[in-house]
């Protein structure tokens, strides 16, 4: 089977004539993290940005890798991260935790399981550094990932208290356990896009030794309570390859949308132009 990340990198055109970034980690094994949740990450800046602390909150999008896959090899994407260069953002791709004894990097995403470093802490502490870094006060925060990063992205939402302006995980739930009633983060405003077919991580999840990856329409429950939403969607829209149901007059301001496309598991063509656009919604 294919991993992860040979399947995001067949899932998006790489056809950009020329990288629209520079990257910007003094090392190409990515800028360090010490302390208690030490760790590594890696950062593009758009070509020829130069920080204006005047301008207000810089544009940053946060991308999860998959499972076996590295912030260093989402870099080496050329056609990602360049769409999102291009608009203006900066990219980070964190390094997800390195499993002991099998080379492999991944994102457990589970309340209490990964107890030699807590992911949410890992990621507050990339972006606090990132800004130290590129000399700027705040991030305008759009955080997303693929597969097992898509289900990091839904983690950070609910638990983290770092609130990103939006949320768009691609291929991947909130993994169970799940909080009882609603997430303790509160409201999120999230964009959640899925394959129909996609029988790596279906929609209502898989059980895998001792855990579970959750179901898709159970964590959009929990958000829609946490949001103060609806169950009945307010709009359905077709845009593109993609159905989506809409949840715009939630209680708490921050909307809800649910796209599915026909393909399997996979980042779909235009996603991340959705993404881009959801972030936009929300300025």
């Amino acid at each position: 089977m294919k991993s992860h990340q040979a399947l995001l990198f067949a899932a998006i055109l790489t056809a950009s004539p020329a990288a629209a970034f520079q990257p910007s980690c003094d090392s190409p094994d990515g800028c360090a993290i010490d302390g208690a949740h030490a760790g590594t990450y890696h950062m593009a800046v758009p070509d020829g940005w130069r920080p204006d602390p005047g301008a207000g909150d810089q544009k940053l999008v946060v991308f999860f890798h998959g499972h076996r896959g590295s912030g260093k090899g989402v870099l080496g994407n050329k056609g990602l991260v360049s769409r999102f260069t291009r608009a203006g953002y900066v990219v980070i791709a964190p390094d997800g935790y390195l499993f002991p004894g099998r080379n492999v990097r991944g994102w457990p995403a589970r309340p209490r399981e990964n107890p030699a470093r807590d992911d949410i802490a890992f990621t507050e502490a990339v972006i606090a550094d990132a800004a130290r870094r590129l000399d700027l006060p705040g991030f305008d925060i759009l955080m997303t990932g693929f597969s097992s990063g898509g289900s990091m992205a839904w983690h950070f939402a609910c638990y983290s208290k770092l609130k990103p302006s939006a949320v768009v995980p691609v291929a991947g739930g909130l993994r169970r356990p799940v909080p009882a009633a609603k997430c303790p983060s509160g409201p999120r405003r999230l964009l959640h896009i899925h394959g129909f077919a996609d029988s790596q991580v279906p929609l209502e999840g898989r059980g895998i030794r001792d855990w579970h990856q959750g179901d898709v329409y159970h964590g959009l429950g929990l958000l829609r309570a946490t949001n103060a939403c609806t169950s009945k969607p307010d709009a359905l829209s077709t845009e593109g390859p993609f159905w989506c149901r809409n949840w715009t007059s939630c209680g708490s301001g921050a909307p809800i949308r649910f796209c599915l496309h026909k393909g399997g598991h996979t980042l779909p063509k235009g996603w991340a132009e959705r993404a881009i656009e959801w972030h936009r919604e929300g300025a």
